[in-house]
């Protein structure tokens, strides 16, 4: 058994910042890939951004140059730095991770962008 613990998120004005952070614990043998993604009412869930554990990471181009992901692969832990965010950057936000072939997902955290 695998769980993500989310934090970080609430609410801002537009261009101001947040920081999400996402502990994982339990049976964890080697993850894969961490990462965040968001869903918007009556939107599908999206891919904000991801890193692999060899490093590379991968980022939606609506968030590239605003959003930075981390990683402690020692914590089991991967961070969202959001900057410069916007009202359509809304959502709720999902930690996920994938160890092996089996893919977790955290209980997600709402982040809300005033104008």
């Amino acid at each position: 058994q695998v769980q993500l613990v989310e934090s970080g998120g609430g609410l801002v004005q537009a261009g101001g910042s947040l920081r999400l952070s996402c502990a994982a614990s339990g049976r964890i043998f080697s993850i894969n890939v961490m990462g965040w993604y968001r869903q918007a009412p009556g939107k599908q869930r999206e891919l904000v951004a991801v890193t692999s554990s060899g490093g590379t990471t991968t980022y939606a181009d609506s968030v590239k140059g605003r959003f930075t992901i981390s990683r402690d692969n020692a914590k089991n832990t991967v961070i969202l730095q959001m900057n410069s965010l916007k009202p359509e950057d809304t959502a709720v936000y999902y930690c996920q991770t994938i160890i092996g072939s089996r893919v977790y997902w955290g209980q997600g955290t709402q982040v809300t962008v005033s104008s």
